[in-house]
């Protein structure tokens, strides 16, 4: 029975396996690529599927997806089941879907690479489909299909799709203009709160907003391109340094110090440019989400995971009920779009839900788009740890509205009919249930990740707004409604798109632009500083290194000759010794004894090594020195990791790989080692010493004395003859040694330090580079505002920025000053300039 039963049910799997279409959940697949699951789209895709008879089965698989199910079949799993025969055409049909807007992010391009690899397609054959759809570049980017609803991407799924023939590719092509961006919101239902964005006014904002956004683009684009090029130009010129380092030719015997050094370099350039490529991709986002919100005014929710942003959304669009209840959780995993009129809701994953860094990274993704932050909060749970968040949003400038969500169980009859009687007790500031102590604590917090308290706390309960909407509360729903303050909400986002949409959308695409530009400008220049710093470092330490080099060569030299001395002594005590038992011998006898008791003293092995031990104790020496200067370097580095930093595989240099310098000197001692000093040897007494034998008449004591006096006389003159031309020769060779070790040293040293020092120029041009970029942008931006704050608005060109605008001094998300070229009468104030803008923000004339 058991047996029956599993096969039945492998039967079962297999025909629900038969019946799943692969290739079309992977364009479910693809939609969900960059995070951002619009409504439009998923409509779209499921308006698609019923026109094409997709299987039931299939559909539910396709929700799963959409709403990120953690039982969904995944991209893994439907890439491996789509027949081969189906393939190609499923890969166009996934290319016409991520490239209906001409261009590729990094993440819909990891999702087609990974299906690729999958299926053993190789990149180049991806790029040539799309070359021949149109000249695709990876690094394109064109201000042109934003602003001028450029429909290439259309042309190009229309081409990729071209001849095929299955009924679901021939209907995406009809599809792909439901699809493209340039038409959402075409056929989307209106906002169920419409007096939100409805009448003159907001016609006339989002005109504004429209023309504002299209010129303030321009000098976005133009800042960004040049913080591009100037990224990719510190990326080639570093790479140029290594190259001419390793086309050096200096060389100390066999040792290439240039080729050297140029080793050493390479991992520090890896370490730029690794994070010259992050910047590079960063600043291409940038543009990108500028572009992508270009025309539309755009509020993100972002807060704790379960604080009720998903509720928020749907209060607001009128979607996403289904997804919200008692034992809902998780009901946002992308960032979910809703476009209307020119606007865009978007609700993020929660920040610190389970799923960890993800999350919170999806989050900030729409940060640069976005002109108003919402961040909503809960008075049962308002910790510090989910404000350290805000500093994310500070170092964008971005307007923030806090939503603290008050929680209160309406679902229990007897509490809804308590709450109902009294709905403001629940927003009074004081008193025992007051909410004083969270308002105050929520401005604590903002001050001290926000820099500021230039922000607006809008008190709701979102749980009366979200059962206004069922119908079991129906007949209090009007009540409910308006006690929950939601409307207290809608006011503030209708007063920022109304009554500030013009320098909201200036702060998205010119104020905060800066921030895209100040994040790589501020790493560079920390980098520069660092070179410099490290290259002064290494000077002073080399000119300490060589004092310390010369005073270690004068010491062992001392001790060489020191040595030497004593080794000859202890030939000079054999010679009586040998006088007096050779005295009778001949010359040949003589020659053949002393050489023994050289031999016996082991005099040349001896000299021989105390030759090596000098040299190998200067090397020590040497060795240690280095070592000292690389742990000094290292703690220097830490100490001041304040005033530049460098990244944890730089901190290699200042240890193991810069210490690896000693053993490429070592390398340059061992070709002098072997010549320091050639063999040396007393092997023979001069002649004459038997001249006793003439003297017949002499009694033999008288003979042995006189030959042995004349034989020590010989063997002494000899061996003092030896020793000087030992320890000239050691010294002469010792100093050569020395010097040779120095020069490699220096050598090395000089050419280590002209390379960082080329690096340091590098990277303080780029830097003079991006900070004309930032200039750029803000002297925009500064003319916006300055438009503003004097009701006096007018195109932004370069010429009228020069006319009303001298200078600007910022602190990127602190202070924002303003220096014009004559005096302006402001129609707003000073406090709601800085709280409308966020920054401390002052406005006056040049001082001359």
């Amino acid at each position: 029975m058991f047996a029956a039963r599993q096969s039945l049910t492998g039967i079962f799997e297999m025909a629900v396996k038969e019946s799943l279409d692969y290739g079309f959940l992977l364009l479910a697949h693809v939609i969900c690529a960059d995070q951002q699951i619009h409504s439009h789209e998923s409509r779209a895709l499921r308006d698609l599927a019923q026109q094409v008879h997709i299987h039931e089965l299939t559909l539910q698989e396709m929700e799963k997806i959409l709403g990120q199910d953690d039982t969904h079949i995944t991209l893994e799993e439907s890439a491996k089941n789509v027949p081969v025969g189906r393939r190609s055409e499923v890969l166009r049909q996934i290319l016409a879907v991520a490239y209906i807007d001409g261009y590729f992010s990094p993440l819909e391009r990891e999702v087609v690479n990974q299906i690729s690899k999958i299926w053993g397609i190789y990149e180049h054959e991806i790029e040539s489909m799309l070359e021949d759809a149109q000249g695709f570049s990876q690094w394109r980017i064109s201000n042109k299909t934003a602003v001028d609803g450029d429909k290439s991407g259309l042309s190009v799924g229309a081409k990729l799709l071209k001849g095929a023939e299955s009924v679901l590719s021939k209907s995406l092509v009809t599809r792909l203009t439901e699809l493209a961006p340039e038409h959402i919101g075409e056929k989307i239902e209106r906002l169920q709160r419409e007096i939100l964005l409805s009448g003159p006014e907001y016609d006339e904002a989002i005109q504004l907003c429209a023309q504002i956004a299209k010129e303030d683009f321009k000098y976005a684009d133009q800042a960004l391109r040049v913080t591009f090029s100037a990224l990719r130009d510190l990326g080639n010129g570093i790479q140029q340094v290594i190259h001419t380092i390793k086309q050096k030719t200096v060389e100390q015997g066999e040792y290439q110090t240039a080729k050297d050094v140029a080793k050493q370099l390479e991992q520090t350039q890896q370490n730029l440019s690794s994070e010259i490529l992050h910047n590079l991709e960063s600043v291409r986002e940038a543009l990108r989400a500028k572009q992508r919100s270009l025309n539309h005014f755009s509020i993100a929710f972002m807060g704790r995971t379960k604080a009720g942003k998903s509720t928020l959304h749907a209060v607001i669009t009128g979607e996403g009920w289904d997804s919200i209840g008692i034992g809902k959780q998780r009901t946002t995993r992308y960032n979910r779009v809703y476009e209307w009129k020119n606007i865009r809701i978007i609700d993020t994953p929660g920040i610190g839900a389970p799923g960890g860094k993800t999350d919170e990274e999806i989050a900030q993704s729409v940060i640069e788009e976005a002109d108003v932050i919402c961040y909503v909060v809960t008075d049962d749970s308002i910790q510090e740890s989910e404000f350290a968040f805000l500093k994310v949003l500070k170092d964008k400038t971005k307007p923030l509205i806090i939503l603290l969500n008050i929680q209160y169980n309406l679902r229990d009859s007897r509490r809804l009919e308590y709450f109902l009687k009294d709905p403001e007790r629940w927003f009074a500031k004081e008193g025992k249930s007051g909410i004083g102590g969270h308002l105050n604590r929520i401005k604590r917090y903002a001050q001290q990740h926000y820099a500021n308290d230039y922000l607006t706390i809008v008190p709701v309960m979102l749980l009366a707004a979200q059962l206004a909407q069922e119908s079991e509360y129906e007949k209090c729903s009007k009540q409910l409604f308006k006690a929950s303050r939601i409307q207290d909400f809608l006011d503030s986002i209708r007063a920022s798109l109304i009554d500030y949409g013009a320098i909201r959308r200036s702060q998205t695409l010119l104020g905060s632009t800066v921030g895209s530009i100040n994040t790589p400008h501020q790493w560079i220049a920390q980098q520069a500083t660092a070179y410099d710093a490290l290259a002064a470092q290494l000077r002073e330490k080399r000119q300490n290194l060589n004092q310390q080099l010369k005073k270690a060569e004068k010491d062992y030299q001392d001790e060489l000759q020191q040595n030497i001395r004593e080794i000859f002594q202890s030939a000079f005590d054999q010679v009586n010794p040998f006088a007096e038992m050779h005295w009778e011998a001949n010359e040949h006898q003589m020659k053949s004894g002393w050489k023994e008791v050289l031999n016996r003293l082991v005099f040349e092995k001896r000299l021989k090594s105390a030759a090596e031990s000098a040299c190998q104790h200067f090397q020590n020496e040497v060795q240690e020195a280095i070592e000292e200067i690389g742990n000094e370097l290292k703690i220097i580095n830490q100490l001041q990791s304040s005033s530049f930093q460098f990244s944890e595989q730089d901190s290699n240099f200042f240890d193991k790989d810069f210490v690896r310098i000693t053993g490429m000197v070592m390398v340059a001692a061992g070709t002098i080692l072997a010549f320091v000093f050639p063999p040396l040897g007393l092997l023979s007494v001069a002649g004459g010493i038997a001249s006793w034998l003439a003297g017949q008449f002499k009694s033999r004591d008288q003979k042995r004395h006189e030959a042995v006096e004349n034989i020590s006389t010989s063997l002494n003159r000899q061996l003092d003859e030896q020793q000087e031309k030992v320890l000239q020769q050691s010294k002469e060779n010792f100093e050569n040694y020395c010097q040779s070790v120095a020069s490699a040293v220096d050598d090395y040293f000089e050419e280590l330090i002209q390379g960082i020092e080329a690096i340091a120029n590098q990277l303080r041009s780029a830097t003079g580079r991006l900070t004309n970029a930032a200039n750029y942008l803000n002297r925009a931006y500064a003319k916006r505002i300055v438009d503003w704050a004097t009701e006096q608005p007018e195109s932004l060109t370069d010429i009228s920025i020069s006319k009303k605008i001298r200078k600007v001094n910022r602190d990127f998300g602190r202070t924002l000053q303003i220096h014009t070229t004559t005096a302006l009468s402001l129609a707003r104030s000073q406090d709601e300039i800085c709280t409308i803008l966020q920054e401390n923000v002052s406005i006056q004339p040049t001082q001359r």
